[in-house]
């Protein structure tokens, strides 16, 4: 979305390289985690636009998703002792994607809500982000509280927590929702819209791009947030999720999760 540094490049640039192209997930049968086994091949659906959490970078000349959660994803695929696929996609469609079984699992930065609850099987959630509204610097005397966002057109990701957000908490009137947060970035540079809701993770890159956009530190009151977790398919054998949760588990307990964000970090720069 980490003395570690190097090794974790060569192994992004080793393994999570672009191009894949996999056969159909085996998440639909019984046993999920042995048919992904029998494959040799963990593949995951990821919307590779949100940095830290997944983002293109070239590297060494050639272009790779990277992220802290490729990262994690990296530590699953090798404690299940298989290769790891990555299929980049628009983040509305992943849950589609993965109910098709053309995935096995969503790695992406995905609240377990209740609503997405009813169509997959979500793991413990791994990490908790904060959530932040971005505006244009000219307009900060305009734009000093939720009250002010009501009127105004807010860009979010569509199908995000975000998106839920602009509706829910600042209750606006007129949300234009996209496929990339990279798209709704652009649009606020471009004036289309007035303020965007964002990861507080995924801001540094852009504020970097972008001079004119800063944070509002607009407060959004008490959020509520369910953090990111893995979404699975729906199955009476939970093998996967326990083998997920496990790894999961282990990388919390270390602080390796948190030396991946920073090492992710710093690839977004």
């Amino acid at each position: 979305m980490k003395k570690l540094k190097k090794s974790i490049i060569t192994m992004v640039v080793g393994v999570l390289t672009l191009g894949m192209v996999g056969c159909s997930s085996s998440n639909k049968g019984d046993n999920q985690l042995e048919g992904i086994k029998e494959k040799g091949v963990l593949t995951i659906g990821t919307s590779a636009d949100y940095p830290p959490y997944e983002f293109h970078k070239e590297i060494n000349g050639k272009d790779n998703i990277v992220g802290f959660e490729m990262m994690i994803a990296k530590e699953i695929a090798d404690e299940l002792g298989v290769k790891l696929e990555i299929k980049d996609m628009k983040f509305d469609g992943l849950l589609g994607a993965l109910k098709a079984g053309n995935v096995d699992m969503v790695v992406a930065g995905m609240s377990p809500t209740e609503e997405r609850k009813k169509a997959v099987n979500f793991t413990d959630v791994y990490y908790n982000g904060e959530h932040t509204i971005l505006i244009k610097e000219k307009n900060k005397s305009k734009y000093k509280n939720i009250n002010d966002l009501k009127s105004a057109k807010i860009g979010v990701q569509k199908a995000s927590l975000q998106e839920t957000m602009a509706k829910d908490v600042i209750q606006a009137t007129d949300i234009k929702s996209l496929n990339k947060i990279s798209d709704v970035i652009l649009e606020l540079q471009n004036n289309n819209v007035d303020a965007v809701v964002v990861s507080k993770e995924a801001v540094d890159g852009y504020l970097k791009q972008y001079p004119e956009i800063v944070n509002s530190n607009i407060d959004l009151g008490e959020q509520k947030e369910e953090g990111s977790a893995i979404a699975i398919n729906k199955s009476d054998d939970m093998s996967l999720i326990d083998s997920v949760n496990k790894t999961l588990n282990e990388l919390k307990s270390k602080n390796k999760i948190d030396e991946f964000v920073k090492e992710a970090t710093e690839l977004a720069q």
